[in-house]
């Protein structure tokens, strides 16, 4: 019978205890923070991703495209079903992926928590400079 080395069984013991952390799910429909929009977080390959289902507060005479795209390309299409979270990964307590600001064009690095009353935390991040939102689930 094989044995293995003291060292050897302690990193298969701990390889198989890491996996047994996972981040909460976060897959769902939120309110974003200022109420303006509803996002529907689903899976999306071998991540989450969220997308703009619902506006429910348009503002009167503002742009209804992503026309602050940095990409040409893009400035044409809609904010309705637009990606706003892209790419999130368990992290094992936390979502880390990207998140897209069409207000001003820009994407940040992201960190998503939910929290026990089912919202969630939605983190933008520049370098280590994180601004935090909470977004409530609609139901």
């Amino acid at each position: 019978m094989h044995r293995l080395p003291p060292l050897a069984a302690a990193l298969v013991l701990a390889a198989s205890s890491w996996s047994a952390y996972a981040a909460e799910p976060i897959a769902g429909r939120y309110f974003t923070a200022d109420g303006s929009g509803i996002v529907a977080v689903v899976a999306c390959n071998n991540a989450m991703c969220g997308k703009l289902a619902t506006i429910v507060k348009p503002t009167p005479g503002a742009p209804t495209t992503d026309v602050k795209n940095p990409d040409p390309a893009l400035r044409t299409r809609p904010f309705l079903g637009m990606p706003i979270l892209l790419g999130l990964t368990d992290q094992g307590k936390d979502w880390r992926g990207e998140i897209y600001d069409p207000r001003r064009g820009k994407t940040f690095k992201s960190i998503v928590v939910r929290n026990a009353d089912g919202s969630l935390n939605v983190q933008g991040c520049v370098a280590m400079f994180c601004q935090t939102q909470v977004w409530r689930p609609a139901r």
